[in-house]
Parts: C-alpha cells; structure tokens; sequence
C-alpha cells in the first residue's frame, strides 16, 4: 500500500452503449464532458467489453474480478456474498472512506452494506425515477412494452427534473466538498440513468438532432439470430413502429446519455474546487448497453450477446503520477480488468486469484494490446428454475418486462445457457439447446447474418471453440492464495 493513496471515483450509469460517445464519431452524441476528459487527460476503449447483458451478474463481476460462472453470479437474484471480494470492500478495508450513492444490483442486501461503505447514501425526499406517467396506452397498443415516455415536463422554476439519479450526484458533491483530508476518497456513483424507460427532462431531451441519429440496426432480412430475439419482438408488439417513433425513442435515450453527462461534469468541477482533481483516479463505465430500437428491441435480453448490448464505455484518468497517453484505444478490453487497475492505482495486492488485468500499461501508452480475445455469458439451463428471474412483478401481463420474463420462464430454447467469444474481427457464441452463432464483424458490423454453416470459416470457428475451451479451463476456479496448515 503507498503512502498517499489515490482518491477515486467509480461512476457507473446503468445500460449505457459503447457506440453513444462523441468521441467515438457518433454525431448525434452530446457527451462533451467526456469527450474533453479523453481528448486531455484520459483514454476511452473503444472495444470495452461487459461479462454479461444484464446488470446484476455484470456487476458482480466488475466488482470482483471474476467471471459469472466462477461463482454462479449469472442472475438478477444472486448477488455478493459477505465471504466474496467486493472492491468496495477492499478499499474500505485498506483505510478508504467509501461512498456509495445510488442502484444496489451488487450485494445481497440481507446483510447490509456496512461492510462495503462508510456512507451508504440515502436522499430525504425525490420525485419518481422516469416521470410521473409513462403513458402506455391499452395492453394491446403497440406502445405497452415499449419503455417510452419522452419529455419529462419539469416546473418553470426548476433547473431539472429532481429524480434519485440528481440527489445522489449532488449528494456526491456535498460529501467532497465536506469529505475528511486524512482519508484517501472512493465514491461509488451507480445511477440508473439511461436504463429505461426512455425519459427525460429539457434541456437534454431537446438538445439532440434527430437528423444526425446513425442508421437504426434493422429486424428486416436477420438470418440465424436466436430465437429469443424473435420472441421478444412477437411479445414487444411494436412492429408498426415507424422510423420516426423509433428516432424519438432513440434520441430520449441519447438525451438521457447527455443528462449523466452533464451530471458527470458537475462531480469532476466539484473535485477541482476541492483540490484533489490531480490526486483522483477517475473511472467510467456501464454495466452493458441497451438495444434501443436494434433488431426492433429495447431494453436487453439475459443471453444474446450483440455488440449493443456487450460493449461499453470505458473511460480512465489516472491519478497524479501514473503516466497517460490522452485519446481512444482499440485493445481488446473486459469489464473484470476494472479492478486489477484500480488495485495497481492504490497499490493494493489483491489476496485472491482475479482474472481482471490492469490497464495502467494501455493508458500510459506502453502496450497497444491488452487481450487476444473477450467474453460474455449468460442464460440458464432446463430445470434451473431458480435461475429463470421470474417474480410475481413479470408474470403480470401489465408489467413492462413481461416479455422478457415470458422467455426467461420458456423452457424451451429461448433462454438457453450461451457464451460468446470475440475478437476484433469474429463473433462466436455457443448456444446450448438451439443454433450457434458466428459473425465476421469486418463484413457485417451490424451482426445480421449467421454464418455458422459457412464452410469457408470452418478452420476460424474451431480455433474459437478451442479458444473459448482454454478460456473456461483458465478460469473455471480459484484456489484461495492462503494455505491451511497440515498435520504430519
């Protein structure tokens, strides 16, 4: 441990795409806080990569190191045990005073959250996440499952819509401000912005140019997709939706991006007023993206494995005395390498086997490579009903995830346990009770046709399988570093 430990932050919104960035030439983007950290002080991974589509299980992994099925972290449901790493643990057991403002999705909550913060913050009072009404319609409109709600209508004298997400961003930069000096900071900012519904306030719902929206990801001529992505879309209901409606929903999304954009600023002006922006370690990233009208989707899915879904931002600012070479990477990243950085940062060493690997050497510019390859699983098996996340919330017809829970209690082929492996040019995913898939994201970027049957590929899909087969030997345990004693 160093002598003067780095302050950090871990801002992490919840469902944000890789691909809404402006520094990663998306034009309708308004991101300008981020893109300025990246054209000046930080590095942005162009190829970040999360270790599963849904929040808890991705969570449980960034937080810990380690992969969904080491410990079985593949649900909604099962989350942190007291005996697991936790890296807010971590600080907080080397002298860091953590604190935690926003979304749980990590730790069981059984057992509180003393143990991983020393401010589990916690506003008085907040108006409801999303707007008062999402305006639904009747259960059989084409607009019951779509999360859209547009503009949230805020009162005039109001400088924005007074939500969780703000109390705990402003609730951040009061505990900076007021933090102790003799303490290094760790503060833990999981929002739920933009998850959806698809909402939000003036200015950012305004704000973007609906004409400079890239080219939406079309259901129309897919070849070989899983069938939960088809089942999704039946259940969805909104195959009469124009490219209009789909670009007002995909701009709210875009002006909800720009809100924690916004938000994100105001926390890095709070630590420059306070003197300590130098001395900071600053990290961006999503737990995994959103299909935002992609194959005519929202939402996510447990085990499909689209780039929308999989990549993600992830945005580094060393603290003072690590070295930085500004602007966007291409190496192949994982969300698990989160933490072996933040480990190299403090100078932790960790006291169990991770799988993450620091980037320190990427940021500073001394590596153009970090991995061959990055992974993501997800789904469950027949009988592992305990794994199907259904509650009495799904199974109502009149809940929005509905139609997701509908395929998650399928036991049929839909929610089938997959892995995907990719590398800068292929795709492949093992499906275990339908169609495997295997994309050339040169030719196809956009993940439409499946070309596992493609006999050409042949020698490149077995050099996968046998790649992901090394991957699972690598990673399948961990045997803890500490030795017990044997008798003779």
């Amino acid at each position: 441990m160093s002598v003067k430990q780095p302050h950090i932050i871990l801002f992490n919104p919840d469902q944000w795409r890789g691909d809404v960035l402006g520094h990663m030439g998306n034009p309708a983007t308004e991101t300008p806080n981020l893109d300025r950290l990246v054209l000046e002080e930080g590095v942005s991974f162009s190829n970040a990569f999360c270790q599963n589509p849904v929040c808890t299980p991705s969570r449980c992994s960034f937080m810990s190191g380690l992969y969904p099925h080491v410990r079985g972290h593949r649900t909604m449901y099962h989350m942190m045990k007291p005996e697991e790493p936790v890296l807010l643990k971590t600080l907080k057991d080397v002298g860091y005073n953590v604190w935690w403002g926003g979304k749980n999705d990590l730790v069981d909550p059984a057992y509180g959250y003393d143990a991983y913060c020393s401010h589990k913050h916690v506003p008085s009072s907040t108006k409801p996440m999303f707007g008062p009404d999402l305006k639904r319609g009747q259960p059989d409109d084409d607009t019951f499952y779509s999360f859209y709600a547009g503009k949230i209508e805020t009162w005039e004298d109001e400088p924005f819509y007074g939500d969780s997400d703000w109390a705990h961003v402003l609730g951040a930069i009061e505990f900076i401000k007021q933090a102790p000096k003799d303490q290094p900071l760790c503060i833990y900012l999981p929002l739920l912005y933009p998850h959806p519904p698809y909402a939000v306030e003036d200015p950012w719902h305004s704000i973007i140019d609906r004409s400079l929206l890239p080219k939406r990801i079309s259901e129309e001529g897919l070849q070989g997709k899983p069938s939960i992505l088809s089942g999704l879309r039946e259940k969805l209901n909104m195959g009469s939706w124009t490219e209009e409606r789909w670009d007002e929903l995909r701009a709210t999304y875009y002006g909800m991006c720009a809100r924690v954009d916004h938000q994100f600023g105001l926390l890095l002006d709070a630590l420059k007023d306070a003197g300590i922006y130098e001395e900071t370690a600053v990290f961006f990233f999503s737990d995994h993206g959103d299909y935002t009208g992609d194959y005519g989707l929202v939402e996510k899915t447990q085990n499909t494995f689209d780039d929308c879904l999989t990549r993600v931002p992830f945005i580094v600012k060393p603290p003072a005395g690590f070295p930085v070479r500004p602007g966007i990477r291409d190496a192949l990243v994982e969300l698990v390498d989160l933490c072996a950085t933040v480990h190299a940062y403090a100078g932790i060493e960790p006291d169990y086997t991770m799988f993450g690997r620091s980037l320190a050497a990427c940021i500073g510019g001394t590596s153009k490579e970090h991995r061959d390859a990055v992974f993501c699983e997800g789904g469950r098996m027949h009988g592992e009903l305990h794994c199907n996340e259904s509650t009495p919330y799904n199974e109502d017809p009149r809940s929005l995830y509905w139609p997701r829970g509908e395929m998650q209690r399928s036991e049929g082929p839909e929610h089938t346990k997959a892995t995907m492996i990719r590398t800068k040019r292929y795709k492949y995913v093992r499906r275990f009770y339908e169609q495997d898939e295997l994309y050339d994201l040169q030719n196809d970027p956009g993940e439409r046709v499946n070309l596992i049957g493609d006999p050409s590929l042949a020698e490149e899909l077995a050099s996968l399988k046998e790649r992901m087969l090394d991957f699972y030997q690598a990673t399948c345990d961990t045997v803890p570093i500490t030795r017990a004693k044997r008798e003779i």
